[in-house]
């Protein structure tokens, strides 16, 4: 029988979760850089670059890959011959060591976790609790698989209760374009087919903790039924030209893990949830030995890579910018910022809505009149940072208020990631505004361009209050200019037709 300590697994997890907020998966970098070397879409592989770059930043720094250091995920394995030393229960050790880590002062992680989710939505201050799945196994240790998943790629997934005569790979091709670019690609697709529709959405949450090797599997070529399924599906999705940040390109998936369990006759249940491009998840195994910590990577696996903007990047002062001006960007153009913004998410621009409505008016210090609000949650600063990570949010959340905020107060530009939804982009063109997009994935890189920050509204919403930030050449995208035209719809577009033409022309 082997003796777990309570101590040893608090130790770990936090240890673990720390981890993950500033390393990368090698396997995911790896496949990154792959995909990068490969690309030819100029806008995809100049996403792919910031990424790149601001991984290496972050594992230098020890800070967070991306301003969202998620919701926590643990898979715990406990063999049946464990017995536990200390008073906790296995859950409370596991939310222990997960507040440990979000609290850790030389590297403070943002909470982003709500208690009482269809009412108030308070914050717990600590990233507690977590999602835990636990099994009982044969065995003297305990095995724990720990993720921190952000909730861009969270809210892309999907379920369907299939027939058993349907195709797979089909529903697959039709959903992930339904996804959008929110999930922050290139990343992993997790699938779980059988079972129950829960067991289905475990499964594909489980199947993002392997590591990528898919090229692997395409050399060795498939064994099995799900791993045919795996190659059909990546190659399926990739030829959607959706690409790195949905800006069009040849990749849009580095892997596809599956996991399937029997099912009624009668059913077909399939999950399918994205990693993002903060892909963080780690493993170990406690033995009864002491706490299992990770080991650091070394540097120099990181690939050489340099990013800037480019001689052709126009600089815009934010603080004399005119609608004249912003009228004559292209779609697909890259920006610098420099000047004074104003931040806003779903719970602030909810707040300034109901304001407005009442006739109470914005606060003091919220004039949206002539300026830009960037769709961000920032991570806390630490030692003599201005502010932490500070990559966008999905910026489609913020679509049902677009109209009414542009209308209302005269805001000019928002920069968030992603693509907007038909209401927001009808929105931006009635108004002759504009929509940049930073790279999701990239919170690090973003935040060294933050030369101030301070809260002016809203202070008790933590993460969501509405900040001023002063930026010195802040790197976006024209993504929807102020005639409604949308890289996230023109970029895949043009794309899917090139991949599909390269593919007759092999094929011819």
């Amino acid at each position: 029988m082997t003796i777990i300590r309570q101590d040893d697994l608090i130790a770990s997890v936090a240890d673990a979760l720390q981890y993950i907020s500033y390393y990368h998966p090698m396997d995911y970098i790896q496949a990154v850089h792959a995909a990068y070397e490969h690309e030819v879409s100029p806008a995809a592989k100049d996403a792919m670059a910031q990424i790149l770059v601001n991984s290496r930043m972050c594992a230098e720094g020890h800070r967070p890959i991306c301003q969202d250091t998620g919701i926590v995920t643990v898979f715990v394995k406990v063999g049946m011959n464990v017995r536990w030393e200390g008073d906790l229960s296995l859950e409370d050790m596991i939310n222990e060591g997960v507040r440990q880590a979000y609290l850790h002062p030389d590297n403070v992680l943002r909470a982003s976790v709500l208690t009482d989710p269809a009412g108030a939505r308070q914050n717990t201050k600590d990233n507690t609790p977590a999602v835990i799945h636990v099994s009982l196994v044969p065995g003297d240790t305990v095995d724990v698989a720990v993720a921190a998943k952000g909730g861009g790629s969270e809210n892309k997934s999907k379920l369907a209760m299939l027939n058993p005569s349907d195709s797979i790979v089909d529903w697959v091709v039709k959903t992930v374009p339904t996804m959008g670019a929110g999930w922050c690609p290139p990343g992993m697709l997790g699938i779980g087919i059988g079972g129950t529709a829960e067991k289905a959405a475990v499964m594909a949450k489980e199947a993002l903790m392997g590591s990528i090797d898919i090229h692997e599997l395409r050399a060795r070529g498939p064994s099995n039924r799900v791993e045919e399924l795996r190659l059909e599906i990546m190659d399926a999705v990739n030829a959607l030209g959706i690409g790195a940040q949905g800006l069009g390109g040849l990749t849009t998936v580095l892997d596809v893990k599956i996991l399937d369990y029997p099912t009624h006759a009668a059913s077909l249940p399939v999950a399918m949830i994205p990693n993002c491009a903060a892909t963080r998840h780690a493993h170990f195994v406690l033995d009864g030995s002491g706490p299992a910590l990770q080991t650091p990577p070394d540097l120099s696996a990181w690939p050489e890579i340099s990013w800037s903007a480019g001689d052709a990047a126009r600089r815009v002062n934010l603080d004399t910018v005119t609608k004249e001006e912003v009228a004559s960007w292209q779609p697909g153009e890259t920006i610098l910022l420099s000047g004074r913004m104003l931040t806003g998410r779903d719970a602030a621009h909810k707040r300034m809505q109901s304001l407005i409505e009442s006739g109470e008016g914005l606060p003091e210090g919220v004039d949206l009149a002539g300026r830009f609000i960037y769709y961000v949650g920032p991570v806390d600063p630490v030692r003599d940072e201005v502010v932490g990570p500070a990559g966008p949010t999905t910026s489609t959340r913020m679509d049902k208020f677009t109209d009414f905020i542009l209308e209302k107060t005269g805001l000019l530009g928002m920069i968030g990631k992603a693509e907007r939804g038909p209401v927001a982009v009808e929105a931006i063109k009635k108004h002759g505004a504009v929509y940049l997009m930073a790279v999701g994935g990239a919170a690090y890189l973003v935040s060294k361009a933050i030369t101030d920050a301070r809260v002016v509204a809203f202070p008790e919403l933590g993460m969501e209050a509405i900040y001023e930030f002063e930026v010195r050449d802040m790197p976006v995208t024209v993504a929807v200019d102020s005639k409604g035209v949308s890289v996230h719809e023109t970029g895949p577009r043009l794309w899917k037709e090139k991949i599909q033409a390269e593919a007759i022309k092999l094929i011819g």
